[in-house]
């Protein structure tokens, strides 16, 4: 027989050694809301990474909008393919600042699972319908899957999650008439280095990636993009290693270049603020006033002048407003049919109503829970 040194207790004080010491680690965990037994292999975060990519909603993000629903061609992103670079981006720079790998992944890969079909075109529609029944937001919709609707378990409803994975996915630190966070949150305790991390990560992989399937799509075009500092600055490092002439290769590593100066930047801006912050634990960080996660002044600004690029040229597309369109006119046509035919709800949306006072939430749910298709 050979020594079993894989287990959770042996993670946990790899933890403890490996760890940044404002880093969040598993054993600390606050618990779920329903108490289990623990893991004999996994830690509290990898579990919970288990159990978010095992459900029916995070399977569904491969059929939902990024940018280009699905027919228009089968190699741009979609929310799963999204959730997949946010969560590759986030893990490198967790490792490089040394906070839990495990509580970032699980963050990352859950943090859209609450996406309605056809990106946020869908989610504006959901939220004017639901106007007057408490609004409708991709965050807190993503809450109530991994509190309610994902039945998994006969002990009780939703996934049980940890508290800290449940606390990073409701990124505002308020509670919604709809969602049952039961969690005893303090008003202005400020939220982990991980949650904060994988939410300026998602901002870097959304951005970019973007911008790289708006090149791919004809919309955009190489040349707006020279008066872009950050363009210019990637540019002329590809260009300065090797001259490329497959346009598609020069492009990938273009790409590549700029998320790698932006990372860079975040994690030593990120050194810089917690050196100088002092922090020497998770209540330090829990107790701070100001944002320790974010870019220097200078990336700043130019990922500020990327993101109105992209707004001004790309998000405000005619392309892309017929797509939004068409996305109101699916979603606003079907809300009212399954209010007058509740029948044609699923199985288990029509037991839900059955039970339910909140007709319109059932409704709703079952409508962002389907995909662009």
């Amino acid at each position: 027989m050979f020594a079993l040194i894989g287990n959770r207790e042996a993670v946990e004080a790899h933890e403890e050694g490996w760890l940044a010491p404002y880093a969040m680690k598993s054993r600390l965990s606050r618990g779920r809301k329903y108490e289990e037994a623990e893991d004999p292999y996994r830690t509290a975060f990898r579990r919970d990474h288990d159990r978010v990519i095992h459900t029916r909603a995070f399977r569904r993000l491969e059929y939902k909008t990024q940018v280009f629903v699905n027919d228009e061609g089968d190699h741009y992103r979609t929310r799963l393919t999204h959730s997949i670079e946010v969560a590759q981006i986030a893990v490198s720079v967790a490792r490089m600042l040394r906070l839990n790998e495990d509580l970032v992944r699980v963050v990352a890969l859950a943090h859209d699972i609450g996406h309605p079909p056809f990106g946020h075109a869908g989610e504006h529609a959901l939220n004017q319908l639901m106007h007057d029944a408490g609004g409708f937001n991709h965050n807190l919709q993503g809450l109530r899957i991994v509190e309610l609707l994902e039945m998994r378990y006969a002990q009780f409803p939703g996934l049980n999650l940890s508290w800290e994975v449940r606390e990073s996915m409701n990124k505002h630190h308020y509670k919604n008439a709809y969602v049952d966070m039961d969690m005893p949150v303090t008003q202005g305790e400020s939220t982990l280095l991980e949650s904060q991390m994988t939410d300026v990560v998602d901002e870097i992989a959304y951005d970019n990636h973007d911008l790289d399937d708006g090149l791919t799509s004809g919309i955009l075009k190489e040349e707006s993009l020279v008066n872009l500092e950050l363009w210019q600055r990637a540019m002329d490092q590809v260009e300065g290693i090797a001259s490329i002439e497959n346009d598609e290769i020069r492009r990938y590593q273009i790409i590549r270049a700029l998320i790698n100066a932006q990372v860079n930047d975040l994690v030593w801006a990120t050194q810089e603020r917690i050196e100088a912050l002092a922090l020497q634990s998770v209540d330090d960080v829990r107790e701070c006033t100001q944002r320790v996660i974010g870019f220097s002044p200078e990336m700043y600004q130019m990922r500020k002048q990327l993101k109105q690029f992209l707004w001004e040229s790309m998000y405000r597309h005619d392309r892309i407003a017929k797509m939004s369109e068409q996305a109101h006119t699916v979603v606003n046509a079907l809300f009212p049919i399954y209010m007058e035919h509740p029948e044609e709800l699923a199985e288990a949306s029509r037991s839900r109503l059955a039970e339910s006072d909140d007709p319109k939430r059932v409704i709703c749910d079952y409508v962002a829970g389907m995909t662009d298709r």
